[in-house]
């Protein structure tokens, strides 16, 4: 499974990069596209950082296993995002969260890709594709706008996204 979610991962990130080379941000001192696997990181983050996706996996599940074939298999993948808008007053929190989303509809399509091997450099083909669904968005969420921890009370939202694939050798 760590190869599907490693694919995945790394084609969100190239294709944000394509889409929109300011969406970037900052960990452990490297400017990266804004696609943070978060169980991919060195230490975890104290804090989420605004306008990023961030990625969180559920457990895999084996759809099919048609004769002398891989396992078929399906994962669902979280995307949570948030922004506090670009000005402080935060007014433009609503077209920024639409901008998100509008990146992270788009980034996602074609929902199709070929799968690779990323512990090797540069990356192998690994001879099998993968798909996903388009994100599901989720409801949007945020602190009440009476709030006075801040001027700005965030937005955000979670899309979710079921992966399919098949699984390499026999590990799952």
């Amino acid at each position: 499974m760590q190869f599907a979610k490693d694919t995945f991962y790394m084609t969100l990130r190239s294709r944000l990069a394509a889409l929109n080379p300011q969406r970037t941000v900052t960990l452990h001192g490297a400017v990266r596209p804004a696609v943070i696997a978060a169980e991919n990181e060195l230490t975890a983050l104290a804090d989420p950082l605004p306008d990023a996706f961030y990625l969180q996996w559920a457990s895999g599940q084996v759809l099919a296993q048609p004769p002398n074939s891989r396992l078929l298999m399906e994962m669902e993948c979280s995307i949570s995002y948030f922004t506090l808008g670009t000005v402080d007053s935060g007014v433009d929190r609503g077209r920024t969260l639409a901008q998100l989303d509008a990146e992270l509809l788009s980034i996602c399509q074609p929902c199709h890709t070929m799968k690779r091997d990323y512990t090797q450099s540069p990356s192998v083909d690994l001879g099998t594709g993968m798909f996903w669904t388009p994100p599901c968005l989720g409801e949007i969420s945020g602190a009440d706008a009476r709030s006075t921890t801040s001027l700005a009370p965030r937005l955000q939202r979670t899309a979710q996204v079921q992966l399919f694939f098949f699984a390499e050798g026999n590990a799952l």
